[in-house]
């Protein structure tokens, strides 16, 4: 039976009288309390099950001992078969060490696992990859989150996944993880803060820019934040055409600049130095005076609102775009920066348009690596996915409440799957070569069967409906606490 209460529409949950700003504070609160309420109903959000029949007492020699035996040797005298005789293939590892969680910063290695187990649900759910959320404690003998003991631990474990997946990991610290494991590991280390993040980004700007009619290589662009996400995305919008000389990066001591010693002379933070040297080259270091006239604001940086001010996207150019993309707020709601003229506004939320989500990339970046058996994920794979993910919506139709897929055009993953699969082969760092075609075909069934799944345990029973009373509980409180 199907709840009266939906989330649809979630916005028409609330009374019509909720001023704008009251009801982006509503759906914050809303989704946090049902989030509590369902994860504790539901205790947590994935589980392991089987792939293989079990006809009969005697198949358990079939798939342990001493059937097994075979497929040990097999392995051992060529790992590459791993790939094919076990599952892993299209198994994934979710590594975290919980430092730098949503707006939320250190929460614990096991306060990781609410993130971890949601990356992993998407994964199955959107890209048909079996994933296993492993959050682990970095820190050394002092008591200090070591890079190194990330870096080890994934070259420990890669053996028996087919790509890692690094989540919430604190800078600098991440710049050293992905990259030295990028080139240690013979499997695809992937960091969707940076990388994933970037990619959708970029996708987003595509298609804004064409609404807006601008160009890339001639748009001002200023990103505040220089966090992973930001220094990434600087590095890709300028693989991608952006001119660097109009690229002005803020972090929370000032602008990105060659005069920046204190990056100089901290060698960990080695990607925000290379920003240092090739943007901003008039060295502006007011956020005022460097908004006045950009077309694009990228913004990821600390939860809102109001990290991102009405005032300074008045100094911006017409037609100006918007991205405010920290979790869990926005630095700038969106009625508030359309307020102060913005034209396209974006945010990683769903409940507001134009999400730019790194979950919109990741399940067909992760799976088009996963099916040619990639060595690893280039920047050229990222940059091809942004592309397909602009295309698609493009081609359906976009304006300027409306530039990216959503998460329930399914359709999207086997394509970005598909794209990416294609690209590694160019590359040179697949291990198996398919055809476009046969890319997409299996991408495809394997997101049906994933789906397919979920809707059969549903239908049996063995996933419960989210009970009514849950939903009423949460808009109840929701709505007390704004009232008062």
């Amino acid at each position: 039976m199907k709840n009266k209460i939906t989330l649809e529409d979630v916005d028409r949950l609330f009374p019509s009288s909720f001023t704008e700003e009251q009801l982006s504070k509503a759906k914050t609160i809303f989704f946090k309390k049902l989030a509590e309420l369902s994860h504790k109903f539901y205790n947590g959000k994935i589980q392991i099950v089987p792939k293989v029949p079990n006809p009969g007492f005697n198949w358990f020699n079939v798939w342990y001992t001493p059937g097994v035996s075979s497929i040990s040797t097999l392995i051992r005298d060529n790992n590459d078969e791993s790939f094919e005789l076990s599952n892993r293939g299209n198994m994934v590892a979710v590594v975290s060490d919980s430092t730098r969680v949503l707006g939320d910063g250190d929460v614990t290695p096991p306060g990781g696992l609410g993130v971890m187990e949601g990356k992993a649900f998407l994964m199955k759910y959107l890209g048909g990859i079996d994933a296993v959320p492993l959050c682990i404690d970095s820190k050394n003998e002092k008591g200090e989150n070591d890079p190194d003991n990330i870096i080890k631990f994934v070259q420990m474990v890669q053996h028996s996944f087919g790509a890692i997946n690094l989540e919430d990991i604190s800078q600098p610290n991440c710049f050293r993880v992905l990259d030295t494991l990028r080139d240690s590991c013979d499997i695809p280390v992937w960091h969707d803060d940076a990388q994933g993040t970037a990619c959708v980004t970029l996708a987003g700007l595509l298609n804004a820019l064409k609404i807006v009619n601008k160009k890339i290589e001639n748009v001002k662009i200023i990103l505040y934040g220089a966090g992973a996400s930001n220094t990434t995305i600087a590095r890709l919008l300028i693989a991608s055409g952006a001119n660097p000389q109009n690229i002005i990066v803020f972090d929370s001591k000032g602008s990105l600049n060659k005069d920046r010693e204190d990056i100089f002379n901290d060698k960990r933070y080695y990607r925000k130095w290379e920003l240092c040297l090739t943007t901003n080259p008039d060295m502006v270091n007011d956020i005022e005076k460097a908004m006045i006239g950009a077309d694009v604001l990228i913004s990821l940086s600390k939860p809102g609102p109001n990290t991102i001010k009405q005032e300074w996207i008045k100094l911006m150019a017409e037609k100006a775009i918007v991205f405010a993309c920290a979790n869990p707020i926005p630095e700038i709601y969106p009625y508030a920066a359309k307020e102060a003229g913005a034209y396209i506004v974006a945010t990683g939320r769903g409940d507001f348009p134009n999400q730019v989500n790194n979950s919109l990339g990741f399940p067909g970046i992760l799976k088009g690596a996963l099916m040619v058996r990639s060595k690893k994920i280039t920047d050229e794979m990222a940059i091809a996915a942004a592309n397909a993910l602009a295309k698609f919506a493009y081609d359906r139709g976009i304006d300027a409440n409306n530039i990216m897929p959503t998460m329930d055009e399914a359709e999207v993953f086997p394509i970005v799957a598909a794209t990416v699969a294609m690209e590694a082969i160019k590359n040179g760092v697949a291990r198996k070569i398919l055809s476009y075609q046969q890319a997409y075909q299996w991408a495809k069934k394997d997101i049906t069967y994933a789906r397919e799944l979920t809707n059969s345990m549903i239908k049996n029973d063995f996933i419960l409906l989210p009970p009514e009373q849950m939903i009423n509980e949460a808009l109840e409180y929701t709505i007390g606490i704004i009232d008062k």
